[in-house]
């Protein structure tokens, strides 16, 4: 692994995030009804619309896409500007992500913390974890970036 990130951040956005960006992608495909009825708590669970298919599976795949990328920029870039970008990229999508949910979930059921189902939790819980990691990273509260290890070959 080339990751230059320091050890926290490093197992959180190399291994624990695509894992858990491999089971939002799984999500859907298994059953686009229940993937779209759990993004409310307490939904009920109803047949869909062609086009709400679409979207879901569509957002499946766009978290198999963060996974892939995720993994690509990670393991492979020395570039500490490339990192520190991609990371700040992940950051305001956070933001945005949770900031989507809140605005769309029932005030009521925003606020029942103790009655949120897995995806809420994956949406808010989950992502604000990760934002409060990537912020951390970003502040340097986690230590200085790894000094990348150059293989013999590299230099020839």
């Amino acid at each position: 692994m080339t990751s230059i990130l320091p050890p926290i951040p490093r197992f959180v956005m190399t291994v624990f995030e695509p894992i858990s960006l491999i089971a939002g992608c799984a999500a859907p495909f298994v059953s686009a009804s229940y993937f779209v009825a759990e993004q409310i708590p307490n939904s009920a669970n109803v047949p869909l619309t062609g086009n709400a298919t679409m979207v879901a599976y569509q957002l499946g795949n766009i978290y198999l896409l963060l996974a892939m990328v995720g993994i690509a920029v990670l393991y492979t870039t020395t570039e500490a500007a490339v990192v520190r970008n991609y990371v700040i990229a992940l950051w305001l999508a956070d933001i945005s992500h949770v900031g989507i949910t809140c605005y769309v979930m029932p005030y009521e059921q925003l606020v029942n913390v103790a009655g949120w189902n897995a995806m809420a939790w994956g949406n808010i819980g989950c992502t604000a974890f990760l934002f409060f990691i990537r912020t951390g990273y970003l502040l340097g509260l986690f230590g200085p970036d790894r000094q990348p290890v150059v293989s013999w070959k590299k230099l020839q």
